[in-house]
């Protein structure tokens, strides 16, 4: 919960400056220099003036550094001292050089790496660069570029108006990550010692990220399959409008002649969430009865990450939707790509005997006779409404205390306010991904001490409290109940929320008293 965070970290910065007064042993302690590990990572960008001077700025940085020590190369100078984030400046003739970073922690312990240094008054030439989109996210470019009488590079990524450029050095990789998709021309100038400068340029294309679920009817959206060794996939008009899947967009796969395993593979935009949902569902349209279907997840980079089962068809020219029992996979590893192979184990001939159509594929949770979710009425006698109270807010349920009006329940949800933080509530994670791709509007039935009160609704992904939605309305009713309605329309519902927060007067210290006592109920999505 982020405002928990926050107020941990407050919390932890008040006991930084206030223990030291009543434990000033505490200093006497010093074991922790002797067991600092020694600088890693050293690098820096060298930044030259284009006037013939030869003129380079140094910025050392590294990892566990108090300070640097940077020579040179130039024979006579003195190494200098530079703080982490100074600089230091020499004035070099052309030629190539030999700089030495060397950092020191802070008990003394040195690190050292030697970086080539080329100053030259020619205009840098055989410039290349290469671009590539990140493996681990479709909206995310790598830079690297080389050049011959080159000292260092600036890179503009074409996204905004005015860009501050990135200055690096051949050898680095620089990566941006863009804000919005589309065709963006990356521009490299590489600069020497004098006045010209040599720029290349090459075009990337940053598309939506790929999610769950597969439906392949997202206009505009680059479905892209890697096909390997006879696997053959596409995506086109469903040729087969009946039964369960009457979409109009399907994907097809031709097993033609390589290998048994021939197959094809996508990668996602972000990694899969099995945190809750552990099965995958995929409809698929088989030639014949017994084909067998594997469905494999990979790690973006280490293929040796991985979890796979295999199902068979049980009908033959007609859709089916087919289940894969994902249950026992490592939920503490991160899977990106979805791998489709059919009849492994057989050499495909590309006939129709082995052309096969799927589409949907999704993550499920089987359905139990009762899950945590929306809408929430506090009702059921067996599951367990188990909320998390952070910084003063404290949330319980009980038997409604007040049946009038439109809420005659027997259970409702209580929260006392007491003395915390301002931002002090309550949090309840559900058992599956709210489903915002249709509803978007919340109603939650309130009853409030007071007229005015403050009533914050947020969503959380449940990892990442960072992806979130949230809106505030406030009470207009007096000791009686009022359904308050919270407009999400504005949500991105391509993420996924599985906590819901409650924060009563966001902004207000409670007290623990009636007047912050409240019932909430019934908190559904319409």
């Amino acid at each position: 919960m982020n405002l928990k965070n926050i107020a941990s970290s407050i919390g932890l910065a008040l006991a930084v400056f206030v223990l030291p007064s009543c434990q000033d042993q505490l200093y006497n302690d010093i074991a922790f220099v002797d067991k600092a590990s020694a600088p890693s990572k050293l690098s820096a960008l060298f930044e030259i003036t284009q006037d013939n001077t030869g003129m380079v700025t140094i910025t050392p940085n590294g990892e566990g550094v108090a300070y640097f020590s940077v020579a040179s190369g130039l024979a006579g100078a003195t190494p200098a001292t530079v703080n982490p984030g100074g600089k230091v400046q020499w004035k070099y003739p052309e030629g190539n050089h030999s700089v030495v970073v060397k950092g020191f922690n802070v008990g003394g312990k040195s690190t050292e790496t030697t970086l080539p240094l080329t100053v030259s008054f020619k205009a840098p030439e055989n410039v290349e660069m290469t671009a590539t989109i990140d493996p681990t996210n479709p909206k995310k470019v790598n830079v690297t570029a080389k050049g011959l009488y080159e000292t260092n590079f600036k890179a503009y990524f074409g996204e905004t108006a005015n860009e501050v450029p990135v200055s690096f050095n051949e050898g680095q990789t620089i990566s941006y990550t863009y804000n919005s998709v589309g065709t963006f021309t990356i521009k490299v100038v590489a600069l020497s010692g004098g006045a010209a400068s040599t720029t290349v340029t090459q075009n990337v294309s940053i598309v939506s990220p790929v999610m769950l679920p597969l439906d392949f009817e997202t206009a505009g959206q680059e479905y892209t399959f890697s096909n390997f060794d006879g696997g053959s996939v596409s995506i086109i008009n469903n040729p087969q409008k009946s039964g369960i899947n009457t979409s109009s967009k399907v994907a097809r796969m031709i097993k033609y002649a390589g290998q048994p395993w021939g197959g094809s593979l996508i990668t996602l935009g972000s990694a899969m969430d099995f945190s809750v949902n552990k099965f995958f569902a995929m409809k698929v349209f088989s030639p014949r009865v017994g084909a067998k279907v594997l469905l494999k997840v990979e790690n973006a980079t280490d293929g040796s990450i991985s979890y796979e089962k295999e199902v068979v068809t049980t009908k033959a020219n007609a859709w089916e939707d087919l289940s894969f029992d994902f249950s026992a996979i490592n939920t503490t590893k991160s899977y990106h790509k979805v791998v489709l192979i059919f009849d492994l184990g057989t050499m495909g001939d590309g006939s129709a005997n082995y052309t096969f159509l799927f589409d949907d594929i999704r993550l499920y949770k089987p359905v139990t006779a009762e899950s945590l979710t929306v809408p929430l009425t506090f009702e059921s006698s067996s599951l367990k409404y188990d909320f998390v109270n952070f910084d003063g807010g404290n949330t319980s349920v009980v038997d409604n205390p007040q049946k009038t009006g439109i809420n005659t329940s027997l259970k409702v949800g209580k929260m006392v306010k007491s003395a915390g933080q301002t931002w002090g509530g309550s949090f309840i994670t559900l058992e599956s991904p709210i489903d915002f791709s249709a509803k978007k509007t919340f109603k939650m039935k309130v009853y409030s001490p007071r007229v005015g009160a403050k009533v914050l609704l947020k969503v959380e992904n449940l990892t990442n409290g960072a992806v979130s939605f949230e809106k505030e309305v406030t009470t207009t009713k007096a000791n009686a109940w009022e359904e308050l309605t919270f407009d999400y329309s504005g949500i991105n519902a391509s993420q996924s929320y599985q906590k819901i927060v409650l924060i009563f007067d966001l902004g207000t210290m409670g007290d623990g008293s009636a007047n912050f006592t409240y019932w909430f109920d019934d908190i559904i999505l319409q």
